[in-house]
């Protein structure tokens, strides 16, 4: 049997009954349509109206697929640094083996998740959250050039920031530094602690929260 060709995936957030990102998601999901030579949907509904929940577009060669979810939770994250490599993944696709990998080998060890990195050894991602963390008060993220996704969540930020400074960093340089993840069903959210070494909080981090979404 043929295998199944990965589809593209777009998880919205529905917020006081209106997709405030999805003209970021619509940015994206056209972009990686282009490159993957997937058919762009001839006509897609913004979802509205209801309880906050999430919205899950799958779009691949043979059509578009809908789901609807509650929302996680937004508590203040645990990660834990994971022997899985990061591999290129510039578009968001149902092709996730090596992020589920890596989250049951972090949940396995009391983590909530699990940050990835390249083999040269470079912080890249978390399985479901684009990485920040600042240096004094300017923001910083792993280099878009490894191969992370560009992350609705982190076009957001840099709406709101500006472009934040790209870094080549190795995990043991970001412990006992303030971090946070961003994705766009959760918004802005603080890590609590990288490998067991507690981040510590930063108010910069809460503005931001407060202005994530529009």
């Amino acid at each position: 049997m043929t295998a199944r060709p990965p589809a593209l995936i777009e998880t919205i957030r529905l917020r006081n009954g209106a997709a405030t990102l999805w003209y970021l998601h619509l940015r994206r999901l056209a972009a990686s349509c282009k490159a993957l030579g997937i058919p762009f949907p001839g006509k897609l509904d913004v979802p509205a109206g209801g309880a906050d929940r999430m919205h899950r577009l799958e779009v691949g060669p043979d059509g578009v697929e809908v789901t609807e979810r509650e929302l996680p939770a937004t508590e203040p994250v645990r990660l834990r640094t994971s022997s899985v490599l990061h591999t290129p993944y510039p578009h968001k696709t149902t092709d996730r083996d090596h992020f589920h990998r890596a989250f049951l080998a972090a949940r396995g060890a009391g983590a909530d998740d699990a940050l990835l990195s390249t083999a040269s050894g470079h912080v890249a991602e978390a399985t479901v959250w684009c990485l920040f963390w600042w240096e004094g008060e300017q923001l910083c993220a792993p280099a878009r050039d490894l191969g992370i996704l560009v992350g609705v969540s982190r076009m957001r930020i840099e709406e709101l920031t500006g472009p934040v400074a790209e870094r080549r960093v190795t995990a043991a340089a970001l412990r006992g530094r303030s971090l946070l993840l961003a994705n766009a069903l959760r918004g802005v959210v603080e890590v609590a602690a990288l490998d067991d070494v507690a981040a510590p909080p930063q108010d910069l981090t809460r503005q931001l929260q407060a202005r994530f979404w529009p």
